[in-house]
C-alpha cells in the first residue's frame, strides 16, 4: 500500500518506506514533485537514486516530458516465455546450454558480425520500414546505423542477462522458461545523451533545481524531434529483444530438439507512452517501471541469484497504472565490488549455471533489495501470476 508525502505542487506516491529510501533519492523526488508541468508521482518499491530522476518513478507530466525520467537506455525492458519443457529435460550439464546461448548472442561490447536475418525473428515485421526511419534521426548519429545494425540481438553488459528459469510451486512446478533483460544498446543511450544535452540549454530550464531533469515542452521542434528519436529507440529495443528471445528459443530447440514455444510476454520500463490519467492526457515515463493496467502481463526480475515473477496488472489509479521494474540496487556497483568477493558470489549463485568471476561480482545479489519483499509491498498494484527461479544465467 502506498504512502503520500507532501511534495509542493503534488504530493509523492510512494509505494517504499520514505525512511528507508536514500537521501540523494528523496531530494530527486522533490524536485520533481516542485516541477510546474508535473500531474502526479508515484514512488515503486525498488525505488533509487537515478540520473535527474530516481530510477522506479513513475511521472506524468501535462504537454512536457524529461529525457532524463525516461533514462539513457531507452525501450529499456523485459521479455519472457514459457516452454514445453520440464526440468528433467534439460541436459545435465547446464554448462553446455550456457555456451549456446553466449554462442547466439554476442555479450558485452561484442556484435553480430553480420546482422541477424529479420526472417529468423518470430511475431515481428516491418523492418524494412523501421530502418528507413534511421536517416530522420538526430544528425549525431547518422554514422552509426551499421553498428545500431550489427547490435540487434545483442545483450549488452551491466545488468542485462539471459535466464533459463523453472516455474516454482503449483501445478506447473520445474516447467521451463526463458527470460531476457536488455534494451536499445548503444543507439539509445547515444540519442538520450544528445537529447538530454539539448534540453538542458533551453531558456525555460534555467531555474530548475536539477539541470539534468530539463523538458521538452509541446508545440515546439525540439520536442518533436525528441518524440521522434524516442519512439524509434523504443521500437529498437522491442526488436533487439524479440531479435535476441528467437535467438535463444533457437538455441535451446538444438539443445532439446521438439521444445515448443508459448506467446512470450513483453514490457518496457525505461520509456514514455501517452495516456490519459483522472481525465487528463499527460506523458507518463516509467524510469524503472512497468505498466501495469487491468490484465496486463509484466515481469519483475530479481537479481541472478534469487529469481523474478510474472505478475498481472491490477490497473490502480493511484501508481498511474504502473508498478516496479525489479528488486532496485540496494549498493552501487562501486560500492558492491569493494564489499564483495568472488567467493561471495559463487555462494549466492549457488545452483546456478552463470559466470562467477570478478566482472560480474557488481551484480552480486546481495547488491540488490529484497525481490519478495519488494513485491510484497505492491500488492495492490499487481498480483503474482508465476515465480520462477533461474538455473542458468548469461551475463554480459
Amino acid at each position: 500500500m502506498h504512502t503520500a508525502v507532501d511534495g509542493a505542487r503534488v504530493p509523492i506516491r510512494m509505494w517504499a518506506d520514505p525512511q528507508t529510501v536514500e537521501d540523494a533519492a528523496m531530494r530527486q523526488l522533490h524536485n520533481v514533485a516542485n516541477m510546474p508541468w508535473v500531474h502526479g508521482l508515484a514512488v515503486m518499491p525498488d525505488v533509487h537514486y537515478g540520473k535527474g530522476a530516481t530510477v522506479g518513478s513513475v511521472i506524468a507530466m501535462r504537454d512536457a516530458v524529461s529525457p532524463a525520467a525516461v533514462g539513457v537506455d531507452i525501450g529499456c525492458g523485459m521479455s519472457a516465455v514459457r516452454t514445453s519443457l520440464t526440468a528433467s529435460d534439460l541436459p545435465d550439464d547446464l554448462g553446455v546450454l550456457r555456451r549456446r546461448i553466449e554462442s547466439a548472442v554476442p555479450v558485452g561490447f561484442a556484435v553480430h558480425r553480420t546482422p541477424v536475418n529479420p526472417a529468423r525473428v518470430h511475431g515481428t515485421g516491418g523492418w524494412q520500414e523501421f530502418w528507413s526511419g534511421f536517416g530522420d534521426l538526430h544528425p549525431g548519429v547518422q554514422n552509426m546505423q551499421d553498428r545500431a545494425r550489427a547490435q540487434v540481438g545483442t545483450l549488452g553488459g551491466g545488468n542485462h542477462f539471459i535466464e533459463v528459469c523453472l516455474e516454482q510451486g503449483g501445478p506447473d512446478a520445474g516447467r521451463v522458461w526463458l527470460m531476457l533483460h536488455s534494451g536499445s544498446r548503444g543507439i539509445g543511450n547515444e540519442l538520450a545523451k544528445r537529447h538530454i544535452d539539448i534540453a538542458r540549454k533551453l531558456p525555460h530550464n534555467a531555474d530548475l533545481p536539477d539541470p539534468d531533469l530539463a523538458v521538452f515542452v509541446a508545440g515546439t521542434p525540439q520536442m518533436q524531434a525528441y518524440r521522434r528519436d524516442l519512439f524509434w529507440a523504443q521500437d529498437y529495443a522491442a526488436r533487439n529483444r524479440a531479435t535476441m528471445l528467437s535467438l535463444v528459443q533457437l538455441a535451446l530447440a538444438d539443445t532439446v530438439p521438439g521444445t515448443r514455444f508459448d506467446a512470450p510476454i513483453s514490457c518496457h520500463h525505461n520509456y514514455v507512452a501517452e495516456e490519459v490519467h483522472d481525465g487528463v492526457e499527460v506523458l507518463v515515463t516509467r524510469k524503472g517501471a512497468i505498466r501495469a493496467g487491468s490484465g496486463d502481463l509484466g515481469i519483475i526480475p530479481g537479481s541472478m541469484g534469487t529469481g523474478s515473477f510474472i505478475v498481472r496488472g491490477l490497473g490502480n489509479v493511484r501508481s498511474f497504472e504502473s508498478a516496479s521494474h525489479g528488486a532496485g540496487r540496494r549498493m552501487s556497483r562501486t560500492k558492491a565490488r569493494k564489499t564483495f568477493t568472488e567467493a561471495d558470489l559463487a555462494a549466492q549463485t549457488e545452483g546456478v549455471e552463470c559466470r562467477k568471476d570478478g566482472g560480474v561480482v557488481d551484480e552480486i545479489p546481495a547488491a540488490y533489495k529484497d525481490i519478495e519483499s519488494v513485491i510484497a509491498a505492491q500488492t495492490d498494484l499487481v498480483e503474482v501470476v508465476t515465480h520462477l527461479k533461474q538455473v542458468v544465467c548469461v551475463k554480459g
